[in-house]
């Protein structure tokens, strides 16, 4: 696990957080095996960051947090691109949810995620990422529960190497990640977590136009690299 106690205590937005990844990962730079996979939304300004500056492929992994019913923003579990559930076991045993509960939550996020899986893939190709050295890249981790989803979701295509880089998480749910990876990057790791958001200065909603924007950024900087030099 890589920290920087020489780091600000908080980002000041999502920009900044993932040129704080790109050190600690500038080994990957320039590699043609090397893709960055972002966690949408608000995992993509932080990816478009890294995979800029290491020249590197960039695109993108659908996962939906299962929030608890009555309380949306604690995850039960994720969902992610390829028909992958991630279920927090301890958690649902301390908090039962009624069967018809956790199947209106699973309904709705899987239609949310095929919406998003339109929007944001577009024309792009199914991910290929058998013998590729994955990078999955989030604007920080809680529970983490939707980046195990999206662990399980790469593993499923047997990658050479598996990297999570996120800016900010606690100590507790880095510890319950490392034996799902090859390699943790996180430089702000806090005691009392909070929420993601408590460690920027400046943390909006990621909209679906500004992912929209980056990848379509991404993609132009992606044929420039294929184009012939003179």
């Amino acid at each position: 696990m890589s920290h920087d106690l020489a780091l600000p205590t908080l980002f000041a937005d999502r920009t900044q957080a993932g040129r704080c990844l790109i050190e600690p990962l500038a080994r990957y730079a320039g590699r043609p095996d090397v893709i960055v996979l972002a966690l949408p939304r608000g995992g993509v300004p932080v990816a478009y960051e890294v995979a800029t500056a290491l020249n590197v492929r960039l695109d993108l992994l659908v996962v939906r947090k299962l929030g608890m019913p009555f309380h949306p923003e604690f995850a039960m579990g994720a969902i992610a691109s390829g028909g992958v559930t991630f279920l927090n076991d301890d958690t649902l045993r301390a908090y039962p949810v009624e069967p018809a509960l956790f199947d209106a939550v699973v309904a709705r996020e899987t239609e949310e995620l095929a919406r998003r899986e339109r929007g944001y893939r577009g024309g792009r190709p199914p991910l290929q990422l058998k013998d590729q050295v994955v990078i999955l890249i989030d604007d920080g981790l809680a529970t983490g529960a939707t980046m195990r989803a999206a662990i399980q979701a790469v593993r499923a295509q047997s990658p050479a190497r598996i990297v999570v880089a996120v800016p900010v998480a606690p100590p507790e749910t880095l510890e319950a990640l490392y034996g799902e990876v090859d390699e943790l990057v996180c430089p702000l790791v806090p005691e009392r977590m909070v929420s993601v958001g408590y460690w920027y200065q400046d943390f909006p909603q990621t909209s679906d136009e500004e992912v929209m924007t980056l990848m379509g950024q991404a993609d132009q900087q992606a044929l420039c690299r294929r184009a012939p030099h003179d």
